[in-house]
């Protein structure tokens, strides 16, 4: 039976563990061929393929800082020549480097903007001429409940996440009429080894702000990314989905 992604290529950025490796599997269940991106684990990303590979599906491993501008345009020609066509982005690559305002480095708020902000914008401007070729195509952004409600202790990525709604809500005007869907999905706080390195009274803390009283897995991204990938999506562009137990209600 065709699955609803099947002859879709999809290019998921930091797919190498976590929300992202999540993503990955589930658009790859869905039939789509997955481009694995990584930067500084390529171990994890190999195991992402194989396990895509081991349940029938396809996938290949991709290195690339999305903070590069130039190594973006690379990876995605390469992409588009190998197969001729990429459907999906989704752009999860992201980092933290968490502190006060007052204490933040200059380079703490650099790196974080590079990353999850413009290598948001890098790999949107390399792969927009393609889908307007194409006249079709999904692009769905990670942002965060940071982006949408603010955060104590994390300007930079509160700042860069936010960053990623607006580019989203601009993207998404400039290509909606050539078909091309741009949305953005803002998880709240999720079960990974990101939000397992807090502090214990952080993370009770964390849980007690959400009106479902526990945090959200990985799976739960995904699904809602799969969604926005999917034909049922079609006329849903410029939006941000929270998955957040209701964080910002």
């Amino acid at each position: 039976m065709e699955r609803e992604l099947s002859g879709k290529v999809a290019l998921v950025t930091g797919a190498g563990r976590g929300i992202g490796r999540a993503i990955a599997l589930k658009l790859a269940e869905l039939g789509a061929t997955v481009l694995v991106n990584y930067n500084g684990s390529s171990e994890k990303a190999k195991e992402v393929v194989e396990e895509i590979e081991r349940n029938g599906g396809s996938a290949e491993a991709v290195g690339c800082n999305v903070a590069d501008h130039a190594a973006c345009g690379q990876m995605i020609k390469s992409a588009v020549e190998k197969y001729s066509h990429v459907d999906i982005l989704v752009n999860n690559a992201g980092i933290t480097r968490d502190n006060l305002i007052m204490r933040m480095t200059e380079e703490e708020y650099d790196s974080v903007l590079d990353i999850d902000l413009k290598g948001v914008f890098n790999t949107m401007k390399h792969l927009s001429r393609y889908l307007l070729k194409q006249r079709g195509g999904k692009i769905i952004n990670i942002s965060s409940a940071s982006g949408v409600l603010g955060n104590a202790g994390q300007a930079n990525y509160s700042a860069a996440k936010a960053g990623v709604i607006g580019l989203t809500k601009s993207v998404a005007r400039e290509l909606a009429g050539r078909g091309i869907c741009v949305n953005a999905v803002a998880p709240g706080f999720i079960d990974t080894e990101m939000t397992k390195a807090m502090p214990e009274k952080t993370r009770e803390a964390a849980v007690s702000a959400i009106p479902m009283g526990r945090m959200g897995e990985p799976g739960d991204i995904a699904e809602a990314v799969a969604f926005l990938a999917g034909r049922g999506a079609d006329y849903i562009t410029g939006q941000v989905i929270c998955v957040d137990g209701g964080m910002a209600i």
